[in-house]
């Protein structure tokens, strides 16, 4: 059956428009229920349970099911709520199309009115036509909605209606459930005494008036790790005066929370800050503690030039709220009874929240999910509600659970429709799949990884010519073959886009059967491939570039270390040892060029733990040993994925894939000029190639690890790589690698970028064809976002597995000491780094309930003076290392002064655990 409306619109021209809206109701869609007589037992999609399990409710003692109406679904949703197996949420009873349940907007009402009385007549219909399906059937349709004059109408039409909160308390078996529920508005659950803390937050409308006229401007609010009492706003659009705004207290952050969008009014420039240098952790039991916020809040401010000071700004709106479950700890009161409690998250960005539960003994010393709710302006932090144990802490199993949600990575098992697209196995290369390929089987390729690994995503080869001249190959896994685009398997690579290491797990881009087995590079066994080949000559140049799909058959799976001993015996003069002889001669030529044109060589310390085989526990922690080997395979890497950008951005100029790393500005590079200037080291940044002289020159004969230090230093002052579209940007340059174009190419078993750009070098060298989103800018400018916001996730997610790592590892060493690094000095504190571990960590020289020492900052320089002793960046120090578990929500490694030795804040050498461990002494910032 068809209905149609129609109405007329003017048009911004000043013309009428005629408009037609059709609906198609149908009379043959099934009602879902297996068996049912008056259905003919058809239904579409998913069917319902036909005998709902007992819920044991008090309200509703028969079987039944659920049907929420949309307000609280959507306000349920967010924290994943589970009704487990007795109850069946019939979120999709009965399309709008179904000819008994179409309803039609009537004069003078409202669209949500209109969807309310739609959702009660599909209602009403379903348990008419249960009754249908049996005469001793009792199957009801339970409505749950929070709006009052719904539910009161749906009882007047005879429904069986309850809020989801009485539905909830009359589940007797799971008294639990009713911690689960999320507040109904930002009024509930507020503080008794009602104090206005927090200014109002403007509406939509006026904020948008305001972003339009300049009077606020729109960004991301991003919190500080070190500084609960600061944050900034990263502004959007093209507002390049004004690119970030500080904001300072508590007043200004506004009830804000990372990653909202916000809305900011700025300060006049007399009320504009520096960056705080002082480290400061919430740690308030209750309210009352705000009152003590505005003494904490001056300590932020301090006397610095007026070149240091920044825009500063404050909350007046929120234009999107951006919040997610969050991972941490219970903090239970210490009012005995009571049901009130905060939750800290685990991480720091986020306030702490206040939840009501009832199972606070149960979840105190375990790892939980709790959602936000809302934030009343008379309430010090957010309300929320507990969602989900996720085990004891410490547990390995808990902790990476939690550092997998905290940054978003898509670890489920791949489902049943991703699966169905593998090939069947036994697989072989066809006849087909040689198609547009070449056979390089003949040639002497190898693959060069770290050990164990399993995802060989590229191999190489080099080879003498007739002519003289060189052949040098890097062959890539041919991924793109086995993941065609659109499939189920497909979204599932690009909504993951990327492999994950974690110090004991990999979470694969794609599934194992690909990953480890038919798309990886092993020796001896046939396999597809993506080759890029250069003719070269003995000096590096390239004389010309091929791309082909091909297969190939590697001769060896080497380690670097294998290949490195290879190189240097002189007892081996094989064709494999030959050519990576020839490969690494021409790398090291490749890398002293890329250098003379400005290429970055930076640090940063990368660790490896050594497992013990039996518990998987760290039992040894060392910074890793890069060899040539290592810097042979890059160096193709790199030109491997130079000679590619090339191509894609010569065939598809606006819709090439590419990675760029911008510039950083010029005050990123201030903390590395002055900590060069304190060592009388002259650092110069206008352009990438004169810092990479500048760092080059600075030595020092008495202090080697210095040019270390100070590349370490650098590369913290630079800007995040991004992917973006080519069509979408105009600036295409590679800072770190000083080179004008660049993407990736060599890793497509673990990145969906490199996908995208093999399937459009297919394309470009005939050897597969396009497809619509291939070529739309806007649809790749999409999957570039993901993919930035992915890589950033992977790499927090793998910091954060380190960081725990390490943890068990000092748990098990005890009390350590080593000599250390200043990398920075705060106002409170110095930020040290361990050659020996490649850990960092902060030294605190303020502590709760203890007189605190006299310490003067000075920004300029940069130094800390404490008592009579200086400190600068670069100096040598030595800290004592221990685990802190005096506090649970945040196990931390924690760093005391040693030496220098200041009375009353240096520990004396012989300092017992117990000693060390009060439960003060909890403040530690790990790694970077």
């Amino acid at each position: 059956m068809l209905k149609s409306k129609t109405f007329l619109k003017k048009t911004r021209a000043g013309g009428v428009m005629k408009i037609v809206r059709e609906h198609y109701l149908r009379d043959d869609i099934g009602c879902g229920a297996p068996g049912c007589a008056a259905c003919g037992g058809a239904h579409e999609g998913p069917a319902l349970e036909p005998q709902p399990q007992d819920p044991a409710s008090s309200l509703c003692p028969q079987p039944h099911y659920l049907l929420p109406d949309t307000n609280v679904l959507l306000h349920q949703i967010v924290s994943a709520w589970r009704l487990g197996t007795w109850a069946s949420v019939a979120s999709s009873l009965r399309l709008p199309g179904s000819l008994e349940t179409y309803v039609e907007q009537e004069q003078g009402e409202n669209a949500n009115d209109r969807n309310d009385r739609a959702i009660r007549v599909a209602a009403k219909w379903y348990n008419e036509h249960l009754k249908k399906m049996s005469a001793d059937n009792h199957l009801q349709v339970i409505f749950i909605t929070n709006d009052r004059k719904n539910k009161e109408k749906a009882v007047e039409e005879g429904i069986p209606a309850f809020t989801c909160e009485e539905y909830v308390k009359s589940l007797t078996a799971n008294p639990e459930l009713i911690d689960r529920l999320a507040c109904l508005s930002e009024e509930v659950n507020e503080i008794e005494s009602g104090k206005i803390i927090f200014s109002e937050h403007l509406p939509l409308s006026k904020l948008q008036q305001g972003i339009k006229s300049g009077t606020y401007l729109q960004g991301t609010f991003r919190a500080s790790r070190e500084n609960y009492l600061e944050a900034t706003v990263w502004i959007h659009g093209d507002n390049e005066e004004n690119k970030e705004i500080i904001l300072q207290g508590l007043k200004h952050l506004n009830r804000a929370v990372h990653e909202d969008i916000v809305a900011v009014e700025l300060l006049p420039k007399s009320q504009w800050v520096a960056p705080s240098s002082v480290v400061l952790q919430d740690e308030a039991q209750n309210e009352e503690d705000v009152e003590k916020e505005e003494e904490r809040e001056r300590m932020l401010k301090t006397a610095v030039s007026e070149k240091m000071l920044k825009p500063t700004g404050r909350v007046v709106g929120i234009i999107k709220r951006n919040w997610r479950p969050y991972c941490g700890m219970l903090s239970k009161s210490d009012i005995k009874e009571s049901r009130r409690h905060l939750f800290t998250p685990a991480d720091k960005r986020i306030p702490r929240i206040r939840i009501e539960t009832r199972q606070a003994s149960t979840l105190e010393g375990r790892r939980i999910i709790v959602a936000i709710d809302g934030w009343p302006r008379n309430s010090r932090y957010p309300n929320g509600h507990f969602v989900r144990n996720l085990g004891d802490v410490g547990e390995k199993e808990t902790e990476t659970e939690v550092l997998l949600l905290e940054h978003d990575v898509p670890h489920q098992p791949f489902s049943q429709a991703v699966l169905s697209f593998l090939p069947k196995m036994p697989w072989s290369i066809t006849e087909k799949d040689m198609k547009n390929r070449e056979d390089l089987r003949h040639l002497c390729i190898c693959s060069v990884d770290p050990p164990g690994c399993t995802d060989i995503d590229d191999a190489l080869h080099c080879r003498e010519l007739e002519n003289g001249n060189l052949e040098v190959g890097v062959h890539i896994a041919d991924v793109s073959h086995f993941i065609r685009p659109g499939n189920a398997l497909d979204q599932e690579s690009a909504r993951r886009g990327t492999t994950v290491y974690l110090c004991e797990k990999r979470i694969d881009m794609v599934p194992e059967l690909l990953s480890s087995n038919l798309c990886s590079l092993k020796c001896d066994v046939d396999r597809l491939a993506f080759s890029c080949i250069w003719e070269m000559n003995h000096n590096a140049e390239i004389l010309k570039t091929k791309f082909t799909k091909s297969v190939i058959n590697s001769k060896a799976s080497l380690t670097y270390a294998e290949a490195q001993l290879r190189i240097d015996s002189a007892n081996m003069n094989d064709d494999i040892t030959t050519s990576l002889r020839g490969l690494n001669k021409l790398a090291k030529i490749l890398k002293k060029r890329r250098i003379e044109k400005g290429a970055l060589t930076l640090s940063s310390p990368e660790v490896r733990f050594h497992m013990d085989s039996e518990t998987h526990d760290p039992i040894d922690l060392q910074t890793k040993e890069l060899r040539e080997t290592n810097s042979m395979v890059e160096e193709f890497m790199l030109l491997a994925n130079i000679s590619v950008a090339k191509k894609i951005h010569e065939e598809f100029s606006e819709h090439a894939l590419l990675r760029k790393h911008p510039a950083p500005p010029p005050s990123n590079y201030e903390i590395l000029v002055k900590a060069a200037r304190s060592r009388n080291l002259e650092i110069k940044t206008d352009t990438a190639k004169s810092l990479a002289e500048s760092l080059d020159r600075a030595e020092s004969p008495t202090f080697p690890y210095l040019n270390t230090l100070l590349r370490i230093l650098a590369t913290r002052c630079m800007m995040q790589a991004v992917y973006f579209c080519s069509g979408m940007d105009n600036d295409f340059h590679h800072y770190g690698l000083a080179s004008p174009i660049y993407t990736h190419f060599t890793s497509p078993i673990r990145r969906y970028a490199d996908v995208i750009v093999h399937r459009l070098l297919a394309v470009a060298v005939g050897a597969d064809c396009t497809y619509p989103e291939l070529t739309d800018k806007h649809k790749l400018a999409d999957i570039c976002k993901n993919l930035n916001f992915r890589h950033k996730m992977a790499q927090y997610a793998q910091r954060a597995s380190v960081a725990f790592h390490t943890q068990l590892f000092f748990k098990s060493k005890g009390i350590v000491s080593e000599e250390a690094y200043i990398l920075f000095v705060r106002k409170n504190a110095i930020v040290v780094l361990i050659p020996k571990y490649g850990l960092e960590g902060t030294v605190f020289f303020e502590e709760k309930d203890k007189p605190n020492p006299r310490l003067i900052y000075d920004d300029e320089i940069p130094s800390l003076k404490i008592e009579d002793t200086v400190f600068h960046v670069f100096d040598k120090v030595k800290v004592k290392i221990m685990l802190d578990s005096s506090n649970l929500q945040h196990q931390k490694i924690r760093m005391s002064l040693v030496e220098p030795q200041i009375p009353g804040i240096s520990i004396p050498t012989g300092t017992s655990n117990t000693d060390l461990n009060g439960p003060e002494k909890k403040k530690i910032k790990l790694g970077k």
